[in-house]
């Protein structure tokens, strides 16, 4: 719908056009994403957050996601 969430910041310990969704309520809960892509909307993790830090192991996993994600759009497509 084109419309920004409510609450969210960018990301760009991830990469560039990166973005965190919170989800708040019993338990915390983020989405990492990229929206920048005219073809869609690449979520790169979902976790749930359990202390004030984002782990290292979930920002690297979605930074691996990333670069997946630029080669794989790279990389020229068969007929």
């Amino acid at each position: 719908m084109g419309l920004t969430p409510t609450d969210w910041k960018p990301m760009t310990t991830v990469g560039s056009g990166v973005a965190e969704i919170r989800l708040r309520g019993q338990q915390e809960h983020r989405v990492l994403y990229i929206a920048k892509f005219d073809e869609g909307i690449y979520i790169l993790h979902a976790f749930e957050k359990k202390t004030q830090k984002t782990r290292r192991t979930d920002l690297e996993l979605a930074r691996r996601r990333l670069g997946d994600l630029v080669r794989l759009r790279s990389t020229p497509k068969e007929l």
